[in-house]
C-alpha cells in the first residue's frame, strides 16, 4: 500500500485508528513518518503535506473545524470581507488545551448532530447554528442560503431542525432557499427594509430572473465570475430586450456595485420606484 496516497485520498489527515484498522501496522506507519512523507499531530492524528491547514489545527486542539471556517470547508459562498479566522468546535466540558492565538475562535457547544469521533469538520446543522450566532446578521443570512442552496436542502426541511438558538431560529424562519448566489441575498437583505415584495429566480420570458420587486422592476446581478464568454453576454441581452418588451423595467447591476458601492444601486432602485416602475401596468 502507498501510505502516503491512501492518506491523500480520505483528505490528507486521518486519525491512527482508522490506519490501524486499515491493516497499517505501526512500524509501517513509523516508517513513514520517519521519513517525513507524513507527520503525527498531536497523538492520535497522521497528515501528509496535502492536509487543508485548518484540519490539521482542528486536530492539534482536539476540536472540530465549524461556523464560517466549515462554511469555507464546504464550498459555500462567503462574502469577501467575512471573518477570516479559524473557528472550531469542542464539547462544553472539553479538557481541551486551546491556542491564546488570536485568530481562532472557539465555539464551547454540545454538538446539534452527533458526528464520529475521529470527524474533523462539525455536521453541517452545527456549523449554520455557529454561523448564525457568530456572524453579522447579513453575513450569517448569505452563508445560510448557500449552504442550503448547495447541499440542495428545501427551506422547509431547515425550518424542521430542532435549532437550539434564537437567531438561528429567526433565519429558519426567513430563509427561501431560492437565491441563486449570495449577491442576491446581499441585494435582498439590504432592500428588505423598504418593505417591497421582492421574489427570487422568477422564470419570465422562459429564463429565470434574479429578483422580481413588486410586478415589473427585474432585477439582474452579474457575479464575479458571470459572463465568461460573448455567447454569455449575448444570451442575456437578449433575455433584457425581451422582458423590455414584455413591460418589465431592468436594471442590471454588477459584482462590484452589490458588494461595495450599495449607495449607487439603492438610487437606481429608488429613482425606478419612485416612477411606479415595480407596479403593474
Amino acid at each position: 500500500m502507498d501510505l502516503t496516497a491512501w492518506i491523500d485520498e480520505r483528505g490528507g489527515i486521518v486519525h491512527r485508528q482508522t490506519l490501524l484498522d486499515a491493516g497499517v501496522s505501526p512500524r509501517a506507519l513509523r516508517t513513514e513518518i520517519a521519513n517525513g512523507a507524513a507527520a503525527r499531530v498531536r497523538r492520535y492524528w497522521v497528515a501528509t503535506p496535502a492536509a487543508p491547514p485548518v484540519l490539521v489545527i482542528a486536530a492539534a486542539h482536539t476540536a472540530q473545524i465549524s461556523c464560517i471556517t466549515a462554511a469555507r470547508h464546504f464550498g459555500w459562498w462567503i462574502p469577501p470581507d467575512a471573518d477570516a479566522r479559524i473557528h472550531l468546535r469542542v464539547p462544553p466540558h472539553a479538557q481541551t488545551p486551546l491556542s491564546e492565538d488570536r485568530e481562532i475562535v472557539t465555539h464551547w457547544s454540545r454538538a446539534l448532530v452527533p458526528t464520529s469521533r475521529t470527524a474533523l469538520v462539525a455536521s453541517i446543522y452545527d456549523a449554520l447554528e455557529h454561523v448564525a450566532e457568530c456572524l453579522p446578521r447579513e453575513h450569517a443570512l448569505v452563508i445560510w442560503e448557500s449552504g442550503i442552496r448547495a447541499l440542495r436542502l428545501s427551506a422547509e426541511e431547515i425550518r424542521r431542525v430542532a435549532w437550539r438558538t434564537p437567531r438561528a431560529r429567526e433565519l429558519a424562519a426567513i430563509i427561501t432557499g431560492l437565491m441563486d448566489s449570495g449577491l442576491e441575498t446581499n441585494f435582498a437583505t439590504r432592500l428588505a427594509p423598504w418593505g417591497l415584495a421582492i421574489r427570487a429566480q422568477v422564470v419570465i420570458a422562459g429564463n429565470a430572473v434574479d429578483a422580481l420587486v413588486g410586478d415589473r422592476l427585474v432585477v439582474q446581478i452579474d457575479g464575479f465570475a458571470h459572463h465568461s464568454s460573448s455567447a454569455d453576454r449575448t444570451r442575456d441581452l437578449a433575455h433584457d430586450r425581451e422582458l423590455i418588451a414584455r413591460g418589465y423595467t431592468v436594471l442590471r447591476f454588477s459584482y462590484v456595485e452589490v458588494l461595495y458601492r450599495w449607495e449607487q444601486v439603492e438610487r437606481a432602485i429608488a429613482r425606478a420606484i419612485a416612477q411606479g416602475c415595480h407596479l403593474a401596468a
